[in-house]
């Protein structure tokens, strides 16, 4: 893949697609060149058949994205013209973090705040370290927040803690984060990489097929009830019985051995 950047990094691995937000020197604040090939590489990765999970981090130990760029603010979100143009680029990539339809984990270390914490948002799961710190500065900043990150804020943590979080601007470490649902699990530094690539192996040992089901069902789950795609749920999940995939699942059960899923 072609990225006009080299603040964002991508690699496939043993069924793993990894992006790395890779601009320690600003403990990877995101710039406008970064929103772009987020989106570049999570559209490659949404289309790559070997890609079955993927995980986001951030280079450097010091941050899995620290924000936007505040660099750029004079010079790219400095009116509200300049704001529709940068969130018009920013919009598709987290349109691509949406639309992925395979497993998205977020490993983090360090900083995860802001833009970053939206980020985080929008993966599966989360895992995060002891020393990671969580928080939305905006009400510091005097910028206003969009909808679909507060959503998914809410759904997270609740309506009485998003509010906390926003109107506060306060920081938070891991533990509280991981007690109010912000992070799935916390593991030692020296642990982390190695728990993330333990859990993405066990997603990329089962049927593509039902997970790819589950996902789509479980996020028709949290929309409005009048916008919901049953059809579609109830489609994918006859795709599942009427796969190979399937037919493998059973056979290996009765041979008692590993099944060996090709999303088909």
């Amino acid at each position: 893949m072609e990225l006009k950047t080299e603040k964002m990094l991508a690699q496939v691995e043993d069924g793993i697609g990894w992006v790395t937000f890779n601009s320690p020197e600003r403990r990877n604040a995101i710039s406008l060149e970064m929103w772009e090939g987020l989106a570049t590489i999570m559209e490659a990765f949404q289309h790559d058949g070997q890609v079955r999970v993927v995980v986001m981090k951030g280079a450097g130990d010091k941050a899995f994205v620290s924000g936007a760029d505040i660099s750029e603010f004079d010079s790219e979100r400095g009116s509200a013209a300049q704001k529709e143009s940068y969130g018009k680029v920013a919009a598709n990539a987290n349109r691509w973090l949406v639309k992925l339809d395979k497993p998205l984990i977020a490993m983090i270390q360090g900083f995860c705040i802001g833009g970053g914490l939206a980020t985080a948002l929008s993966a599966d799961v989360r895992f995060a370290t002891p020393d990671s710190t969580f928080g939305i500065p905006a009400a510091k900043l005097g910028l206003g927040y969009e909808y679909e990150g507060l959503k998914r804020l809410t759904e997270l943590v609740g309506s009485s803690r998003a509010k906390d979080i926003m109107f506060s601007a306060r920081f938070m470490a891991a533990d509280e984060a991981f007690h109010m649902g912000l992070v799935n699990r916390v593991c030692e530094i020296d642990e982390l990489e190695g728990a993330v690539k333990d859990y993405a192996a066990l997603i990329t040992a089962n049927a593509p097929l039902t997970v790819k089901a589950a996902k789509a069902a479980i996020n028709e789950v949290v929309k409005d009830p009048s916008s919901r795609d049953l059809e579609s749920i109830s489609m994918m999940i006859d795709a599942c019985f009427d796969s190979d995939d399937y037919k493998e699942g059973r056979a290996a059960f009765k041979e008692k051995r590993k099944p060996v899923f090709k999303g088909s």
